[in-house]
């Protein structure tokens, strides 16, 4: 990444501005903006998060908010409620409270006398959510958004719930919350003892969200709240949504696309679950370059001819050797001018047809395991590995090899009549490139709770033994499968652990399926381009302890019980401007049977640490999820540490009743 310096303006910073809203909470805004700017007023961009800007995303904050301040923008990266330096208690995700305080902080940005009152909203997961959201209420002054690895649905497509199934990543994101929001205010922002008592207040109405969410398991006026999909008509901004291959939010860019009336596009590269400017795999894209063209535009009024470029552009990745990472990702850039596009075409595969044998489908509790993580983040081992282990215990469909290469883009889908011995059943579809020697690397995969199949709001129980229709919708995927490779379904009724088992081992009879596979013709080369990544200055720290992760697969040759054991150390730094060393540490267990649904446990411990000087804290949480046939019970506990002096202590427990998931 180049790192630009020199400005057209010069920048200055205010690292704790408050803003008071109308309820006289007080939230902490880290501003940078034109030093000239109060004469030559600017738009505002808001970035409105739960993260902590004064240590948490002060990485990436340091490479982009400068850099839009110094192209005459006033950049405000605002810690939420309850949150960082901020006054107040956090709830729920996306509540209320939380959309209400950016309109108000967007209103109290166009009225400052340095913003020319125009807004722009932005972020990435999180906030690429909440942005989307509050560009749904409409203030007055919000212009643009730029929304990044994001959902349109809070249900179907977020890290609650997928095709019905319940995604362990619900319980892995709780326990990550837990976490989070453990963790004080700097005291020397808060000052005296004020930290301590915003911080103890916060421990003491801290949620453990997981039984909340764990509560909803069908898509009720809960997730609609904060869908946007429920009513696409109501954004009027601007929206540019970017995402990657290789994070869980795939979607989101197409759904965007096809369905919001004001101006938008898409961009969707090859990455991870990161901004695209210092995203892996490579390559990565001159991200800030292209926010100003969309800020420009659409805040400043500026020609940059946004509106005319192609609705999307994706990145059409080439086949690789299966591993669990990739530095890089060899392919090229695609573009569609409007989408959908005429240009995609829908091969229909008949897997079974009308009147042939049923396949049976009945996977060991373990299959799953190559799958990797529902969004990696590390920069490690966290992507689907070799598929092999998991197309073992599953039923494949293996295509003939291919003469020609082939170019997918878009979201295939399978098509099945299904007969199951059980009330319940899952079902998860792998679409898989298959190398001439056998590795087999992950293309897309869908997953589907039959109780499902007609409606996520009003699932209904299977008759064991009554044959039913379904589709399975796989993610949206660019992938050029080569000449000499094949095309292989893999279907199982286990997806651990990306997915919490039935309550009982399920046999699938499989009558009929269909592949629909969205086709464009062969991309000659790179259609589009886009500039080399900059950023500003970047952080100024020391390290005080690297990072490291590691993953293990055991297997008790015994019992025959298996166990994937994770343990993410993201080091600890110090900050050479203000001094406050920081340092974290996930360690996570996923426990399964292959022959007992019901032996599914998760567990997690994390630990957050602070010091300046002679000052310092830590908080420890723990969380546990495990079931028996009819209820989910989850544990979970909280304790704070002054120096080495326990000074809270607090533990949840719960069970929540299974409905048919």
């Amino acid at each position: 990444m180049k790192t630009v310096t020199e400005f057209l303006r010069k920048v200055v910073e205010i690292p704790d501005m408050g803003i008071v809203m109308p309820d006289g909470c007080r939230l902490s805004a880290r501003i940078w903006m034109p030093e000239d700017a109060v004469d030559n007023p600017v738009p505002a961009i808001l970035e409105h998060l739960p993260y902590r800007k004064r240590d948490g995303t002060i990485f990436r904050d340091q490479l982009t908010h400068p850099y839009f301040a110094g192209h005459g923008y006033a950049s405000i990266r605002v810690d939420m409620r309850g949150n960082g330096d901020s006054e107040g208690l956090m709830g729920d995700e996306y509540s209320e409270q939380e959309l209400q305080d950016a309109c108000d902080v967007i209103a109290w940005a166009a009225a400052q006398p340095w913003c020319n009152g125009n807004a722009g909203m932005m972020g990435i997961s999180w906030g690429g959510f909440n942005c989307l959201q509050v560009a749904a209420k409409r203030p007055p002054a919000l212009k643009a958004v730029i929304s990044l690895c994001s959902t349109v649905d809070r249900y179907a497509d977020d890290i609650h719930y997928k095709g019905g199934c319940l995604l362990l990543e619900n319980f892995g994101w709780a326990s990550t919350m837990l976490s989070y929001s453990s963790r004080p205010p700097d005291p020397l922002i808060a000052g005296g003892n004020r930290w301590r008592d915003l911080w103890l207040s916060r421990l003491e109405n801290q949620p453990f969200l997981l039984p909340l969410w764990l509560s909803h398991q069908h898509r009720d006026a809960y997730w609609k709240r904060g869908s946007i999909c429920e009513d696409f008509s109501a954004v009027k901004a601007a929206v540019l949504s970017i995402g990657g291959w290789h994070d869980g939010y795939r979607n989101t860019i197409s759904h965007l696309v096809s369905n919001i009336q004001a101006p938008v596009k898409g961009i969707v590269g090859p990455w991870i679950h990161k901004y695209p400017h210092y995203a892996g795999p490579q390559p990565a894209i001159g991200f800030l370059q292209e926010a100003l063209r969309w800020w420009d535009r659409w805040l400043k009024g500026a020609e940059t001819d946004v509106e005319n470029d192609p609705d999307y552009r994706a990145y059409l990745m080439d086949s690789v050797r299966p591993a669990r990472w990739h530095p890089e990702r060899p392919g090229r850039w695609v573009a569609e001018q409007e989408w959908p596009s005429a240009n995609i075409k829908v091969e229909a595969i008949e897997l079974i047809s009308d009147g042939a044998k049923p396949a049976i489908v009945a996977s060991p509790q373990t299959c799953g395991l190559a799958g990797g993580e529902y969004f990696p983040f590390t920069f490690g081992p966290e992507l689907p590995g070799d598929q092999r282990p998991d197309d073992a215990l599953s039923v494949c469909f293996d295509e003939p090899e291919l003469t020609e290469a082939i170019d997918i883009v878009g979201a295939p889908e399978l098509e099945v009549r299904i007969a199951s011995d059980r009330p319940q059943a899952n079902i998860a579809v792998r679409l898989c490139d298959v190398h001439p020697d056998g590795a087999s690397e992950l293309i897309s995969y869908g997953v589907l709770n039959f109780t499902h199949r007609n409606s996520h709001e009003f699932p209904q129980a299977l008759v064991p033994g009554e044959t039913v229709s379904a589709r399975v919708v796989l993610d949206q995927c660019a992938y050029r499968v080569p000449a000499g490779h094949k095309l292989r379904i893999a279907v199982s009724t286990a997806y651990w652990p990306m997915i919490w088992p039935s309550p009982e081992p399920v046999t699938l009879d499989v009558s009929k399926a269909t592949l629909r596979l969205p086709l464009r013709p062969l991309a000659k080369a790179s259609e589009v381009s886009f500039p080399e990544p900059e950023g500003a200055t970047p952080w100024a720290t020391e390290t005080v302890r690297p990072t490291s992760s590691e993953r293990h697969i055991d297997r008790d040759e015994k019992t025959g019980v298996v166990t994937l054991s994770i343990s993410d150390d993201f080091g600890e730094v110090r900050d050479l401007d203000h001094g406050l060393v920081h340092g974290s540490i996930v360690r996570e267990r996923w426990v399964i049977h292959p022959d007992d649904p019901l032996f599914a446990k998760g567990s997690t411990h994390w630990s957050q640490t602070f010091s300046r000087n002679e000052w310092s804290v830590r908080t420890e949480t723990f969380a546990d999820m495990r079931c028996d046939a009819q209820n989910f019970i989850l544990s979970a506990r909280i304790e704070a540490y002054e120096g080495e002096n326990l000074v809270f202590e607090r533990d949840f427990e719960q069970k929540i009743p299974r409905a048919l998931v």
